[in-house]
């Protein structure tokens, strides 16, 4: 088992929000990478879920210049996958994580939960969701 967190982040609030997930997957004794979009490859195909982190951008887009060729280029191999997508926003109403959550289903992958997002920076609430939302990767790992 094992769970690749990927994220892009720009202020470092989606970034927050990942690390948060990384130490609750960590904590419950489950291998865990946690790797920027520049890092990743697609080798993150072979794991059992795979967390994406991508903030909304512009009128409520993924980011367009890393995040957005990356995810492009290994969407058609989400076929059955198990995925969670989560970000932080500042405006608008989520439209951006409703079209990638329906992006993602559309190639077959397998959603863990509903599309995470939190305004801004996560406070001790939104740490505690972002906890949550770990714990229901790691249920879907096993």
């Amino acid at each position: 088992m094992k769970i690749s967190i990927v994220y892009w982040s720009m202020t470092g609030n989606t970034e927050s929000m990942a690390k948060a997930m990384y130490e609750t997957i960590k904590e419950n004794q489950i291998d865990v990478e946690l790797l920027t979009v520049g890092e990743a490859s697609s080798d993150i195909l072979n794991s059992s879920v795979i967390l994406f982190g991508c903030p909304a951008m512009g009128a409520e887009v993924l980011e367009e210049s890393e995040f957005e060729p990356f995810f492009e280029s290994i969407e058609d191999q989400l076929n059955d996958k198990k995925l969670g997508l989560f970000g932080s926003y500042d405006w608008g109403d989520g439209e951006w994580m409703r079209n990638w959550q329906e992006r993602a289903k559309s190639k077959g992958a397998k959603m863990i939960a509903d599309g995470l997002i939190i305004q801004n920076d996560p406070d001790d609430l939104g740490i505690k969701l972002c906890q949550e939302f770990a714990l229901k990767a790691v249920e879907s790992a096993k």
